[in-house]
């Protein structure tokens, strides 16, 4: 067994100030600083972190790696837990409690708070349940996350996808792409109800402990799942499930299913997995039929998950959903799903309304965010006619809200005359008592507030975002 001085991980530490001092004592500086964003592993290499997974706490509350989990807490910034501790706050609260909140920690005595119970409607009209951690938890969490990710990663399926380094929701959806073209044209679509909320605690922890030897680590991680909820100022126990919103559920998430993942491996099978989502492709419909009885048997009896039979299904590829993309055709063509079209609009129509009482710059900004974020996730599908349309449309709703800022007739022509529109053409628009939305469609409109000009105001054309994303859909 190696002594705390003898493992691996010496501090990397700068000698400038770090953002937040985690340090609780004096340690020798080293030459050379490691790349930005690698973590604890990458710097000390996979075989030392093996060999050190009876003391990972340690490594844990190191100070580099507790600063860099700090760094991406805060640029992921989030609402306060049930402390009511902001991301602002969190600064002074940890330079004056840190060394005993470390000592906790290493003494293995460290107890979580309870998570925030927040719930967001599902598209299908259910509720997903999201447990939000106070700050302080989401920080540790994501300390554990840095540890643990080069331990259990390496290992995990080439065929998961979900919150892995390297890969993202367009490989799974590439890959079951890719499939169809080789002639799998049959595939199990399986529905875990409440996957997050369903885990079981000790099924997991039993793989979480494969590997993990630190006992301080396992029972922090038990302490986490347990910690509870709070609902309307009381706190609920959680008897099972891994709640959503903290860093570590994604991973845990992955290492249960792992199971899964090389049971089809064992068996043959085809699939692409992105967290709780996945589909297994299989050549023949009696083949589907039997992968979709011995599956489902397995998510119950070994794994102790719920399979919801009314959205599970199997059959033909043609027209398949997966992660917000519909597959079509024997060459498994990705195309946009009517339903993501639809919140893609309602999201719209809100960030454009007309009653907000904000300026249009700053509607702008807002709306272009959304634009580019939108875009860079369904860009990979080859939808050119319908993201020119749907420019089309958003520039109508930008040009509706502009003329009813503009509000008065005699505003109303000074701009469309400062906008180069003539002035008989600017009065007979400007007077008009048509609505808002027959107006921005109107001659005046189009000539005076353009394409150019509203890309000077800062307005971004979706069309052009997906052209320039074409590499993604050449690879697809």
């Amino acid at each position: 067994m190696k002594h705390k001085e003898e493992l691996p991980m010496t501090s990397t530490r700068p000698k400038r100030q770090l953002l937040l001092d985690f340090a609780c004592e004096e340690e020798p500086p080293v030459a050379e600083e490691p790349l930005g964003g690698q973590s604890c592993a990458a710097v000390v290499g996979k075989p030392a972190l093996e060999s050190a997974t009876e003391e990972l706490m340690e490594l844990i509350v190191e100070p580099d790696n507790m600063e860099r989990a700090w760094k991406r807490v805060r640029a992921n910034r989030g609402a306060p837990g049930v402390d009511g501790m902001t991301i602002g706050e969190f600064p002074d609260y940890i330079r004056e409690h840190w060394p005993r909140i470390r000592q906790q920690l290493l003494e293995g005595t460290y107890q979580p708070k309870p998570v925030r119970r927040k719930s967001i409607p599902k598209p299908d009209g259910g509720q997903r349940m999201l447990g939000i951690p106070c700050v302080l938890d989401r920080v540790i969490q994501q300390a554990v996350l840095q540890v643990l990710t080069p331990i259990f990663d390496p290992e995990l399926s080439e065929s998961s996808f979900g919150f892995r380094p390297g890969r993202s929701a367009h490989g799974a959806v590439k890959q079951v792409r890719s499939y169809i073209k080789q002639g799998y044209r049959y595939c199990v679509d399986m529905d875990l109800s409440k996957f997050f909320d369903r885990v079981q605690h000790d099924v997991l922890m039993h793989r979480v402990a494969r590997k993990v030897r630190d006992k301080r680590l396992l029972r922090l991680i038990g302490c986490y799942l347990r910690a509870g909820v709070m609902v309307d100022g009381l706190v609920q126990s959680t008897e099972q499930g891994t709640p959503q919103g903290g860093p570590l559920s994604p991973l845990l998430a992955n290492i249960l299913l792992d199971d899964l993942d090389k049971e089809l491996e064992r068996r043959g099978l085809r699939f692409a997995r992105y967290a709780d989502d996945f589909l297994i492709l299989v050549k023949r419909y009696r083949s589907a039929r039997q992968v979709f009885g011995s599956v489902g048997r397995f998510l119950t009896r070994k794994l102790k998950l719920v399979v919801n039979r009314r959205k599970s299904r199997f059959g033909k590829t043609d027209g398949i959903e997966f992660l917000g993309f519909r597959l079509v055709g024997k060459q498994g063509e990705i195309r946009l799903t009517a339903k993501n079209l639809a919140k893609f609009k309602a999201r719209v129509r809100e960030i454009t309304g007309r009653n907000r009482g904000i300026s249009m710059e700053r509607m702008i900004g807002e709306l272009s965010r959304y634009l580019r974020g939108w875009t860079g996730y369904f860009a990979l599908a080859s939808a050119k006619r319908i993201f020119t349309r749907l420019d089309a449309w958003i520039r109508r709703r930008v040009r509706m809200c502009y003329w009813k800022q503009w509000r008065y007739p005699r505003t109303r022509i000074r701009k469309l005359m400062q906008l180069g529109v003539d002035r008989h053409t600017a009065i007979c628009h400007g007077a008009s008592r048509k609505a808002y939305w027959r107006m921005s469609k109107t001659l005046g409109g189009h000539i005076g507030m353009t394409k150019r000009w509203l890309r000077d105001q800062g307005l971004v054309f979706i069309r052009y975002l997906w052209g320039n994303l074409a590499p993604l859909r050449r690879t697809a």
